[in-house]
């Protein structure tokens, strides 16, 4: 009989395409990863990889055993989620990918409630941008990840991954307060549209982000090419530069985690909405753990 974790880690290299990413995801050595799998390619009595220049390819035959070996996971999982839920307890660690403003606003609310009703449950948070946190939870880094979708742009469907909305999130345009700063001069009352803020310095997420991306395109169509001369993933730095006047920007209700804003926030047209919601692997969805926190996380974003 085939050896399952072997068969796992001929599994991880057709998701992570490389020797080294294998072993720096499984914490294993390159040498080890390329070993196991030798042992593998014996145990079968096949060729499972052949070399491409300098990587690794997975021949057919490899091929046919990754597609059952992900049935076989899939199932275990399975049998291990209704495991655990004829006991009367609710234990064990669920590890969430979480992104920044999720983090702030959301994750803190629902640690409280899962802490005070099942005080045997784990919860690991680490901070992820949705789309690597979505590809590490199909890939099983994680047990559930907390994600967002920005309007009009679809994600890439992953057929082993089911999706729970959470809520909606008002997106607006961010300006300095009345005092202002080297953008002194910028309306800050209800009336200030975001054709005029063509000529003002921006503050906005990396390039290759869905947020960057929206926010781009939605300046574009209020004709101008937005001025980026700041660019990070962490929206408090936004909040700084931008309240100290050296910036304007998008910001997401969720940011301000139910405190007063401390920027002038205009409505942007037709009132854009961002998209909350969880993800997890299909055959882990009835796993305790992870309904517990699914269900942690609707209160959390509860009026």
């Amino acid at each position: 009989m085939l050896d399952i974790r072997r068969l796992r880690l001929l599994r991880e290299l057709k998701i992570r395409g490389t020797l080294a990413g294998v072993a720096e995801a499984l914490s294993y050595s390159p040498s080890a990863v390329s070993q196991q799998l030798a042992l593998l390619e014996k145990e079968t009595g096949v060729e499972l990889l052949h070399k491409v220049g300098r990587r690794v390819q997975l021949t057919a035959q490899a091929e046919i055993l990754v597609e059952h070996t992900t049935h076989l996971l899939e199932r275990l999982e399975i049998a291990e989620a209704e495991m655990m839920a004829s006991l009367t307890t609710v234990s064990g660690t669920v590890r969430v990918a979480v992104f920044q403003s999720a983090s702030h606003a959301v994750i803190p609310r629902a640690l409280t409630l899962l802490a005070a009703e099942f005080p045997e449950l784990r919860i690991e948070v680490t901070e992820r941008e949705p789309e690597r946190g979505l590809f590490e939870v199909s890939a099983r880094d994680f047990d559930l990840v907390l994600a967002e979708q920005y309007p009009g742009h679809g994600r890439a469907h992953r057929a082993d991954l089911d999706r729970v909305n959470l809520t909606t999130d008002a997106l607006r345009l961010a300006l300095p307060p009345a005092s202002g700063g080297v953008t002194a001069g910028v309306a800050v009352d209800a009336s200030a549209t975001l054709a005029e803020m063509a000529r003002l310095p921006w503050v906005m997420e990396p390039l290759g982000t869905v947020s960057r991306s929206w926010a781009t395109q939605l300046c574009r169509e209020a004709g101008f090419e937005p001025d980026v001369r700041f660019e990070t993933a962490d929206l408090i730095a936004h909040i700084r530069l931008i309240e100290s006047g050296n910036a304007v920007g998008i910001l997401p209700d969720l940011v301000w985690a139910g405190a007063a804003p401390t920027v002038h926030l205009v409505d942007l047209p037709g009132n854009p909405r961002r998209t909350l919601f969880s993800a997890a692997r299909r055959s882990s969805t009835r796993r305790p753990g992870v309904v517990a926190v699914r269900d942690a996380l609707a209160r959390s974003v509860e009026p």
